[in-house]
């Protein structure tokens, strides 16, 4: 009696509550249309159009989605009742776009293909209320939407400190909910090599170990407690599938020249003085790297590509190319010997070690197109001449992204002054971070492709992503304090036109979505909510 008195208290504290379309990132077009509202409750049924197995897979990540959000279990069974649609439309022009049809008889989800309805299924599932609820009223409306830019990606670097599969898979659910579509994920360090490599069993055994860490900001003090952590195959594909199920690439990142002290303590003989090395115990840039007049680097790097190759499936493969200084190899006489080989003799304002070190990357880049992949590298990449087929990240600023454009090559623009993430949010110094600041606003505010831009830009600026760098992020609370709200920010820029965005409408929209970060458990920096 006292359990069926408590079941109908339930039921009676339930109450109707509206959808709310201001999401984030804001849809391209939202019209309100007349009609009766559709009314979502346990009766309603989500269905999809054909078999398709991944459609199948959207309509179960919305049924999720509805329960998580309001308790509401939508698994009617009366065929006449309301029901949410998914269904492709070919008509839909957009690869990644959606149309939503909200009408009193039901809700339909259409895209050309199932991305493009999983993003419309993000959405609805956004425009859910956070609150245990009897029904929700949703609108009539037409909503249609598309992405500005095909690639719209966070990094997250897991060589300076190593993260366990399970927040990975936390941060890529993160990446889902923000229309975010590649996850970049840097893999090799100079602190730790996090890649089992069959081939080379000593890149996890001696490279993804570090003896100590160095506390503060290169203070010559360590903390004198053992870091180290790696991915083995099976998690890697295990990450990719997961990510894949989301419409979300994994680019890894084998970092190379440079940033490879983990190599070098693991195989000595690949550098130009042949040690001795050890797994970086602080950060900044060493001036040892992998020795490019040796043919065992070479052989190294392709053994080590094609085992990378077998568990990822993205067109690009990042290969760094940044902070490599060339100081050891005007010294090595294998370096040396290799320049005299190649005839390189230096030009204004380049040497001889700097075109060796193109020509390392262009062997690299070459190498992976043989194998149907593309390179891509940080902005360093273009002190050369660079192989046509490659793609600049552009981190030092604008300029590189300038620069490659000018010379015909695709760019992603990640400009650390506006996409940095792992810089201060505030004025608050009681963490220890990088020493730099972006406030959120900032980071709204940047435009990858002004209106004014030249056709080349416009052709050849491919989108936006921001960095997550982990020398001070040592934990998944700071991670997603770091990330949030403004991985948000580079998310709208991404995805909305930029004369549709406003910071003081993406503030107010932010509320929602910070709601779901609470659920989540994601600790987020809350300034942009005080004023």
């Amino acid at each position: 009696m006292l359990l069926s008195v408590a079941m109908m208290m339930a039921t009676l504290s339930l109450h109707a509550t509206d959808a709310n379309y201001q999401v984030v990132p804001l849809p391209q077009s939202i019209i309100a249309e007349k009609g009766v509202a559709f009314v979502l409750d346990g009766n309603t049924t989500v269905s999809v159009v054909g078999t398709d197995e991944a459609m199948l897979r959207n309509a179960a990540f919305l049924k999720e989605y509805i329960r998580e959000a309001t308790g509401i279990n939508p698994t009617g069974t009366n065929k006449k009742a309301a029901a949410i649609t998914l269904k492709l439309n070919a008509k839909v022009e957009q690869e990644e776009g959606y149309v939503i049809t909200v009408k009193a008889k039901g809700i339909t989800i259409e895209g050309k293909t199932p991305r493009g309805v999983f993003y419309g299924v993000q959405t609805l599932r956004k425009s859910l209320p956070l609150e245990q609820a009897q029904s929700v009223t949703f609108p009539a409306a037409r909503i249609v939407d598309y992405p500005r830019f095909g690639y719209r990606g966070t990094m997250l670097d897991c060589g300076r400190h190593y993260f366990k599969p399970e927040f990975i898979k936390e941060f890529i659910d993160m990446l889902a909910l923000h229309n975010l579509n590649t996850f970049h994920w840097h893999l090799t360090e100079d602190q730790g090599w996090r890649v089992q490599i069959d081939r080379y069993p000593k890149l996890t055994e001696v490279g993804s170990k570090r003896a100590r860490t160095v506390i503060g900001r290169i203070t010559g003090i360590y903390d004198e407690i053992p870091h180290g952590g790696f991915y083995t195959k099976d998690q890697m594909r295990d990450i990719v599938n997961y990510a894949a199920e989301r419409y979300i690439t994994v680019i890894p990142e084998i970092d190379v020249p440079g940033h490879t002290q983990s190599v070098l303590a693991s195989y000595p003989e690949l550098g130009c003085t042949g040690g001795p090395y050890k797994v970086g115990e602080t950060w900044g840039v060493f001036p040892d790297i992998l020795c490019a007049g040796n043919p065992k680097t070479n052989e190294f790097v392709h053994n080590v590509l094609d085992e990378v190759l077998d568990i990822f499936p993205s067109k690009y493969i990042h290969i760094g190319g940044d902070e490599a200084p060339r100081d050891r190899w005007k010294n090595c006489p294998r370096c040396q010997a290799e320049i005299k080989r190649l005839g390189f003799k230096g030009a204004p304002g380049t040497s001889p070690e700097a075109q060796l070190r193109i020509h390392f990357m262009n062997q690299v880049a070459q190498y992976l197109a043989q194998k149907g992949r593309s390179v891509i590298g940080w902005d360093e990449i273009l002190e050369g001449d660079l192989d046509k087929s490659a793609t600049v990240m552009s981190w030092r600023g604008v300029k590189g992204g300038l620069q490659a454009v000018e010379r015909g090559l695709d760019v992603v623009m990640t400009p650390r002054d506006f996409c940095y993430l792992n810089y201060y949010q505030n004025k608050d110094r009681n963490l220890l971070l990088r020493d730099a600041e972006l406030f959120i606003d900032k980071a709204y505010a940047y435009d990858p492709v002004p209106a004014d831009a030249s056709p080349a830009l416009k052709q050849h600026v491919k989108g936006i992503q921001g960095n997550l760098w982990t020398e001070y992020v040592i934990s998944r609370d700071l991670a997603f304090y770091q990330l949030l709200p403004r991985a948000a920010a580079i998310a709208e820029t991404g995805w909305t036109e930029n004369d549709k965005k406003d910071f003081a409408s993406f503030k107010q929209r932010m509320r929602n979505l910070n709601a779901r970060y609470k659920q989540f458990g994601w600790n987020t920096c809350q300034d942009i909510y005080k004023k």
